[in-house]
């Protein structure tokens, strides 16, 4: 197996918790927070999907998904068109109420089949290249797709926690 092989199957495996995660629930659901310091499953697969569209669309070198395919103008959200989520805090949350299942779907759906595109044309060599180096190590492009990984993975099992919470209230209610 090659290493984009393993990018294109982890990548896939995001995907396909993502869609896990926000299948059949209505907007409410979606927007639901455990408490008011809390994220809602919208929030944080818009926020995972936001991550690996700036990160990898930097490291190939080209426009964001969110941008190029018009994605922030159907959000309609009160940020700026560059916010990641990185940094927001519960109004910024609270600001994801109201957005679809099928709106997050598409645009995870589109970031992701960019991602696979970029990832399928990787080998080896090009692993090592450094893409950051405003870190100490500076940052190469494996550990920099690993770690777009890691935190997607991480949000979307918290997003499937969240769903866990929501449909066991449905079932008690």
């Amino acid at each position: 197996m090659t290493s984009a092989e393993l990018l294109t199957d982890a990548f896939g495996r995001i995907k396909e918790n993502v869609h896990g995660a926000v299948a059949g629930l209505t907007e409410k659901e979606l927007a639901t927070r455990l408490d008011a310091e809390s994220n809602s499953i919208a929030w944080l697969i818009w926020h995972l999907t936001r991550v690996q569209d700036d990160h990898v669309s930097e490291v190939a070198g080209t426009e964001q998904t969110w941008l190029a395919d018009g994605w922030a103008k159907r959000f309609e959200l009160p940020f700026d068109d560059a916010a990641t989520g990185y940094g927001q805090g519960p109004a910024e949350v609270a600001a994801l109420e109201g957005i679809s299942a099928e709106l997050l779907l598409g645009y995870h759906d589109a970031v992701h089949d960019r991602t696979i595109e970029y990832v399928r044309g990787l080998t080896d060599a090009d692993l090592p290249r450094v893409v950051d180096t405003r870190w100490d190590p500076p940052v190469t492009l494996g550990v920099r797709l690993i770690s777009v990984i890691d935190d997607d993975i991480q949000h979307s099992g918290q997003a499937a926690f969240i769903r866990g919470v929501l449909l066991r209230s449905r079932r008690n209610a």
